[in-house]
């Protein structure tokens, strides 16, 4: 595979910052200490030339980036399904279905949402990410946008950084909650298992998580969450941290157990949804382009559906 060229304008309002800094929150695939190296390496010019990394940056500047064949993007495309909910040339809005990784990493090679993405629009290629401006995890379902343009990549993640894109989800969690509430707690590494995030003292990133009560069941709450951040595995650990687990997340001590008072068949049912309980079900936005707030909706899905259906089986039978 040839090595990727990309090239970008610097927005105005980089001025004053290091040049190494704006490159890394402009280019978000890649660390600034990557960033750092290829400048000393002279595989960044800035307006034609070499630049320190230590540079202030004016504002207009043009960057060419030409990235080493082996950190290119190796993904190619695949004609896989993709459940888009909107499209223009600015962006895309896809609804994932829960089992999808978004992105591939190890062990997932292919089968990805971005192997979908790149077969539906190869010239995401192109893009930091292929376009992909926030995750969700394999098991969660839901609504998430994907940048068509560089400048429409660049807007999409200040919004996140600047906390104006609404993300909102819906969630079975054990336990019955009192009130909705707010969590504020860092989100880091766990210290012995790499492949789990916990809430942390030091280290961590901050991390908040608002959740309203949508419907009390006798042994388990439906909530609505909203994310002030997003961490990975934000409201899976938040709510763990909490000791109110999203139902069936074996991760985070959610995993189904049996429940006193309920029917077999209705424990047996229970027993074949195999993921956490979590779906995304409303973003908000401002359009890239044009600036209009923008809302979509995504219906939850089928194997959340059968298990609220199921709780309310139950609590009718109880009442019987």
């Amino acid at each position: 595979m040839s090595a990727k060229k990309l090239t970008a304008t610097l927005p105005a309002h980089y001025a004053g910052l290091r040049l190494d800094k704006a490159l890394s929150e402009l280019f978000t695939d890649y660390s600034r200490s990557f960033i750092q190296q290829c400048l000393s390496e002279g595989m960044i010019q800035v307006n034609g030339g070499t630049a320190q990394a230590s540079a202030k940056v004016v504002g207009g500047e043009q960057i060419f980036f030409e990235l080493p064949q082996n950190q290119a993007t190796t993904a190619v495309g695949e004609a896989l399904p993709l459940n888009i909910m909107f499209e223009d040339e600015h962006l895309i809005v896809v609804n994932k279905q829960a089992g999808i990784v978004v992105h591939p990493a190890a062990g997932h090679h292919s089968g990805t949402l971005l192997n979908a993405l790149l077969h539906h629009c190869p010239t995401l290629e192109a893009l930091p990410r292929c376009g992909i401006v926030h995750r969700l995890d394999k098991d969660t379902s839901g609504l998430l946008v994907v940048a068509k343009t560089r400048e429409a990549h660049f807007d999409l993640i200040k919004q996140l950084q600047n906390k104006e894109m609404g993300r909102h989800y819906t969630a079975l969690a054990w336990g019955q909650f009192i009130s909705g509430g707010r969590i504020e707690a860092a989100i880091g590494r766990h210290h012995t298992d790499r492949k789990r995030m916990a809430v942390v003292q030091t280290g961590g990133k901050a991390a908040i998580t608002r959740y309203k009560i949508a419907h009390k069941y006798t042994t388990h709450t439906r909530l609505d969450i909203t994310l002030e951040t997003g961490r990975t595995h934000q409201i899976r650990v938040h709510l763990s941290h909490i000791h109110h687990p999203l139902f069936g997340d074996a991760l985070y001590g959610g995993r189904y157990r049996p429940i006193k008072g309920w029917q077999q068949h209705h424990l047996d049912e229970l027993k074949k949804f195999n993921r956490q309980a979590l779906h995304a079900s409303r973003l908000s936005l401002k359009h890239p382009h044009h600036g209009k707030l923008c809302r979509y909706h995504a219906d939850i899905p089928d194997d959340m559906k059968h298990l609220f259906e199921l709780f309310k089986e139950h609590e009718k039978t109880a009442r019987d």
